[in-house]
């Protein structure tokens, strides 16, 4: 085993978007980061990307779902490394469609990837963090963990449980130096849109809620086209792990301090007429 002298992280759903972003940033910074991700292909890419400005970059492709493939990611990263100072719980998709239509084993798989493969992960991580006396556990919520959106409600659901479980075990981590910090991600320019208008008509946008899927859809496409750099979530995760007093949360990009604020401030009724607006 060798033991790396340089901080080392894992960023997971590496392969496009926030993840890849992330990754670039720490490595920039000079982080060796561990990419993870089921795309292999990509995650190629952004390591030659990351090594040819300079940084240090390991691919070992995971699925978060997968116990066999998050063992092998925990245990490839210590007997190389010696260490994980910082993990960034990335990887996730939004799922949307009513609550009628959408299968309960897809509603199951939405959990699995967004909430318990993170869970997981951590769980294996958090002992190798306890032994150093150190770490930084990121955790990539949305503003979707503080509000909610038309037809999303099982993502929602996943958002809002990752919250409650990261206050969890932030206070619970904290007697051993470990972070725990919460992003909260706004309307980003990725592909994460596009995955989730595919199924919401896929699951929605014939039947009774087709017109409520349709101008969600619509929406959607919109928000897209004014969404902030994925850089501006990177940004403040990178923050995050070079802090020694990190913030709990951090909400960035746009849309998500105004219509959290709205949530908290002016209550359900007024939250409820803000979405009609945005519909």
């Amino acid at each position: 085993m060798t033991h790396s002298t340089t901080e080392v992280a894992i960023v997971t759903g590496a392969s496009s978007g926030i993840g890849a972003a992330t990754a670039e940033a720490l490595a920039a910074d000079g982080t060796t980061v561990v990419l993870a991700a089921r795309r292999e292909d990509e995650l190629a890419a952004l390591a030659e990307r990351i090594e040819s400005a300079g940084g240090e970059a390991r691919v070992v492709p995971t699925d978060v779902t997968d116990e066999e493939d998050v063992l092998t990611l925990v245990e490839t990263v210590t007997e190389e490394f010696g260490r994980i100072d910082a993990l960034v719980n990335g990887a996730g998709f939004g799922l949307y469609g009513s609550v009628e239509e959408t299968p309960i084993e897809d509603a199951r798989y939405q959990f699995e990837v967004n909430l318990f493969g993170l869970a997981r992960l951590t769980q294996l991580v958090v002992p190798v963090m306890r032994e150093q006396g150190d770490g930084t556990i990121v955790n990539i919520s949305s503003m979707g963990g503080k509000v909610w959106t038309p037809m999303g409600a099982w993502y929602h659901a996943t958002k809002h449980a990752l919250e409650g479980w990261s206050d969890c075990l932030r206070y619970e981590l904290a007697q051993f130096g470990i972070d725990v910090v919460v992003v909260e991600p706004g309307a980003i320019s990725t592909e994460w849109g596009d995955i989730m208008v595919d199924g919401l008509l896929e699951r929605s946008g014939d039947g009774p809620y087709a017109e409520l899927a349709h101008e969600i859809a619509e929406a959607s496409a919109e928000n897209a086209e004014d969404g902030s750099d994925p850089a501006v979530v990177a940004d403040a995760i990178r923050t995050a792990v070079r802090s020694r007093d990190p913030n709990r949360r951090y909400a960035v990009g746009r849309y998500a301090k105004p219509l959290i604020a709205a949530r908290r401030f002016g209550g359900d009724r007024v939250y409820d007429r803000v979405v009609d607006y945005m519909v």
